[in-house]
C-alpha cells in the first residue's frame, strides 16, 4: 500500500467478531456499530408512529424522522427537503418513477433510452412502461470494457427521447457511466434523466444540483444502513406535478366518501406507516461515512481493487470482465474461472470463510451482450483489509485443482 491502511474491521460487529472475508458488498453493505445503535435507539427512546400522534412520544419520532430526511438532503445537496422521498429501496423508487411519472407523459412513439449495463431494477419498470404507452425502449450498448463513447450516447439519444435511466456504476462491471454526457443531451432534447446510484453513493460524493439529475435512486442498505429504508430524490416541479405512486394513510390531507385531497410533498409519497428507526439509522450511515470521507474510502477500496485485480490477473484460467484498469472498477471484480461454474467457484471461497456473489447479477442482458451466461463477483469496501483480499487470492488459485484440473501454478 502506497499510503497509511486504516482497518475500521472494529467498527463492524459482524467483521470484528468472526474471520469471514465478506466480499459481496455490491450486494449489501456490513454495518457499523454506530448504525445498529441508531436504529435500536430510536425503538428504545422514541417509538411511535410518526406523523400521527400529537403526544410528546410521537413528537419525538416525527422529529427523528425528518431529522434524517434533512440529513439526506445535505448528503445529496438537493434544493429543499420536499424533494427527498424515503421509500424502501432502489427498486421501489424507480418504480414509483415509472408509474407515477412515465405512465403519465409517454405517448406512443416516444423513446425511453437505457444503457444494457443496467440491473434488472432499472430495466424492468421501463419495458413495464414501454407496453403500457407505446413508447420505445433504445438501449445504449457498451464496448467490452464497459465504456459507452460518446458516439453511442449521440445515435441513440435524439428528439424521442422522453426518459433516460441509467446506473451511475455498474454492478457488474463496476465501471462509472458518463453521466453527464446523459443528462446534457437528454435535457438538449426535453427529456428527463432518472440516476441508479445504487452502486455509487457508497463511494463517491453524489450532488443532484450540480450533475442535473432530474430523479436519483438509492438503497440504504448498500451504504451500511438497514434493509428496507431507501431514497428517491426528484425535482420538486417534477414531484409536484406526479399523482401518487401508493394511496392510504398519511398521504392525504383530507379525503371524503368520493375523493381524496393529496397531502404536500414529500407526504404525497410516502403512504401508511414508515420506516422512521430505518431513516434515523440510515442519517446515522450517513455521518459515519462522511467521518471518514470520501478521499479515503476511494483510496481504501481502490488499493484493494488494485491487489486483488493484479493478483487474479496472474492466475491462469482467471479472466475478468469489463476494463484492464483496475483503477476503473469501483471495488467490484467480476470473473469467471476457465472450466469452473460460478456456482462452484463461490462453494470452494465459502469453505475458506471468502464471501463472494455468483450467478447472473441481475444484469442478464449485459452478460449477454458480454457473451457470458453467469460469473463470480468479488466487491470489496473501505471496510476490507489487503488479508482479506490475500485470503481470496490464495482460494482462488485453489479453484481448479479443486475441480479436478490439477494444480493451476
Amino acid at each position: 500500500m502506497s499510503f497509511e491502511f486504516v482497518n475500521y474491521k472494529k467498527d463492524f460487529p459482524l467483521l470484528a467478531n468472526s474471520d469471514v472475508a465478506y466480499l459481496d458488498s455490491a450486494a449489501t453493505a456490513q454495518r457499523p456499530t454506530a448504525v445498529l445503535d441508531a436504529e435500536r435507539d430510536f425503538y428504545e427512546r422514541a417509538n411511535a408512529n410518526p406523523l400521527r400522534g400529537l403526544y410528546a412520544l410521537g413528537m419525538e419520532a416525527t422529529d427523528r424522522y425528518e431529522v434524517a430526511r434533512e440529513r439526506v438532503r445535505r448528503f445529496l445537496n438537493a434544493a429543499s427537503d420536499a424533494e427527498i422521498i424515503f421509500t424502501r429501496n432502489t427498486t421501489e423508487s424507480i418504480n414509483l418513477v415509472a408509474y407515477s411519472y412515465a405512465l403519465n407523459h409517454l405517448r406512443p412513439g416516444d423513446e425511453i433510452v437505457v444503457s444494457i449495463l443496467e440491473h434488472h431494477s432499472n430495466l424492468l419498470p421501463w419495458q413495464m412502461a414501454a407496453r403500457m404507452t407505446g413508447a420505445k425502449l433504445v438501449y445504449l450498448d457498451c464496448e467490452p470494457d464497459g465504456s459507452l463513447p460518446e458516439q453511442t450516447l449521440r445515435s441513440a439519444i435524439g428528439p424521442r427521447t422522453k426518459i433516460a435511466a441509467i446506473g451511475q456504476v455498474s454492478n457488474v462491471l463496476g465501471c462509472v457511466n458518463p453521466v453527464e454526457q446523459v443528462i446534457d443531451l437528454v435535457h438538449r432534447n426535453g427529456g428527463v434523466v432518472l440516476v441508479d446510484a445504487a452502486q455509487s453513493a457508497p463511494h463517491m460524493k453524489i450532488d443532484v444540483q450540480a450533475l442535473g439529475a432530474d430523479f436519483l435512486a438509492f438503497s440504504g442498505h448498500k451504504l451500511m444502513a438497514p434493509m428496507g429504508i431507501g431514497v428517491l430524490y426528484g425535482r420538486r416541479e417534477l414531484l409536484e406535478e406526479m399523482p401518487p405512486f401508493l394511496t392510504g394513510g398519511e398521504m392525504i390531507d383530507s379525503v371524503t366518501r368520493e375523493s381524496a385531497v393529496y397531502a404536500e410533498l414529500p407526504h404525497k409519497f410516502e403512504a401508511g406507516t414508515v420506516n422512521a428507526g430505518g431513516a434515523a439509522a440510515l442519517a446515522a450511515a450517513l455521518d459515519y461515512l462522511e467521518s471518514i470521507g470520501f478521499d479515503r474510502v476511494h483510496a481504501q477500496e481502490q488499493a484493494l481493487t488494485r491487489r486483488a485485480f493484479e493478483g487474479m490477473s496472474a492466475i491462469p484460467g482467471v479472466h475478468i470482465l469489463g476494463s484492464q484498469d483496475p483503477d476503473r472498477h469501483c471495488g467490484i471484480l467480476s470473473f469467471t474461472v476457465d472450466g469452473v461454474h460460478p456456482h462452484d467457484i463461490a462453494s470452494i471461497l465459502d469453505a475458506a470463510h471468502v464471501d463472494v456473489r455468483a450467478g447472473h447479477h441481475c444484469a442478464q442482458p449485459l452478460l449477454q451482450h458480454l457473451g457470458v451466461r453467469s460469473c463470480a463477483r468479488a466487491s470489496l469496501a473501505f471496510y476490507n483489509t489487503p488479508e482479506d483480499v490475500d485470503r481470496f487470492l490464495a482460494a482462488l488459485r485453489g479453484v481448479r485443482k479443486e475441480m479436478g484440473y490439477g494444480d493451476v501454478l
